[in-house]
């Protein structure tokens, strides 16, 4: 008889994805689900001691449940920049033990922090020091050769023991040397019993599992033996696979949203966001997937595309990628 767990608010999650998962990004997300927790890209102390805050950290309301993914490794600087999510209104502050990129191990954080569990402990104390929103941490379950399943569960009870209580486990291991950070996300085999071993060993903890899920059926499937389930780049490519999430993880009774309905808005988000002087494109390119799977999608794609018809500014562009859903049923894609 599989687990049971006391229902979590990231039951259904996005993953934080650099360069990906902006506001605007994370806005079309909430208009196809409400419940849905999601996160933003990785911002660096760094770029929030020494940099525009707004620029980093302004949102809209609409979008929350919001949490606001940190990269760093000083204690101080993170407790500091925890303090400024806080105070702009994110739900949880959350601490990238996970990115294997060059860049950031340059920067000594990331999925290198795995290997020092007594200093990201230090990190996690001295951002629940700082804030009253839940600090969680997202992590691999390995670094480079490192297999055993020992490592991570060793490196997560650690972690717990300064007050960490959400895991986020991407479960595959992060290669420092030798792949890319798409690489990374492919090759490393996905090893989904190391969560489910987490979950079992620490169950007080609240365990999310990360890592090739893209299917609601597989995340009902994960929930038998976690708390969450994150979707990454399934979620960035074809939106409305969250369609259906309130209903079935949230208890929400009304249905999902058709993708017109959620065109609606997004044309209405649109609009508001051209009279602040957002360039169009900005918004577009998360949508492109909103047709995934239907008639006349690539149509629809190529249209909000055109980076001559974006700069334009027009929002009868929407009308013209729209003409390319009515294509015949043989163009399905």
């Amino acid at each position: 008889m599989p687990a049971t767990f006391p229902a979590s608010p990231r039951r259904v999650c996005v993953a934080p994805m650099m360069d990906w998962t902006d506001r605007h990004c994370r806005s079309l997300h909430r208009f196809v689900s409400r419940h849905a927790w999601l996160y933003t890209e990785m911002v660096t102390t760094g770029a929030l001691l020494h940099g525009d805050v707004a620029r980093h950290l302004a949102f809209t309301p609409d979008e929350a449940p919001v949490a606001l993914q940190l990269g760093g490794s000083e204690p101080d600087d993170l407790a500091r920049a925890a303090k400024l999510g806080e105070q702009w209104g994110y739900d949880e502050i959350n601490l990238n033990c996970g990115c294997p990129s060059e860049r950031v191990q340059r920067g000594a954080f990331g999925a290198c922090l795995m290997n020092e569990p007594s200093l990201v402990a230090d990190c996690v104390k001295a951002m629940r020091d700082a804030v009253s929103v839940p600090v969680t941490v997202k992590h691999r379950i390995g670094v480079d050769a490192v297999e055993d399943y020992a490592f991570v569960r060793d490196f997560v009870g650690t972690v717990a023991d300064a007050g960490c209580g959400v895991f986020v486990v991407h479960a595959r291991n992060a290669m420092l040397k030798g792949l890319s950070p798409k690489e990374n996300r492919e090759i490393p085999p996905l090893k989904y019993d190391y969560a489910y071993r987490l979950k079992r060993d620490f169950p007080d903890l609240e365990i999310v599992i990360n890592g090739g899920i893209q299917t609601l059926d597989e995340v009902q499937t994960h929930l038998r033996h976690v708390d969450g389930v994150m979707l990454g780049r399934e979620a960035y490519h074809n939106p409305y696979v969250l369609a259906d999430v309130d209903r079935r993880f949230y208890g929400a009774g009304e249905a999902a949203p058709t993708r017109e309905e959620i065109e609606a808005k997004l044309v209405a988000y649109c609009a508001a966001e051209l009279a602040r002087g957002t360039y169009l494109g900005a918004i577009t390119r998360h949508a492109l997937g909103l047709y995934r799977g239907a008639a006349g999608a690539r149509g629809w794609r190529r249209v909000l595309s055109d980076s001559r018809r974006l700069a334009a500014a027009d929002l009868a562009i929407f009308d013209e990628a729209r003409q390319h859903l009515r294509a015949p049923a043989e163009m399905l894609e």
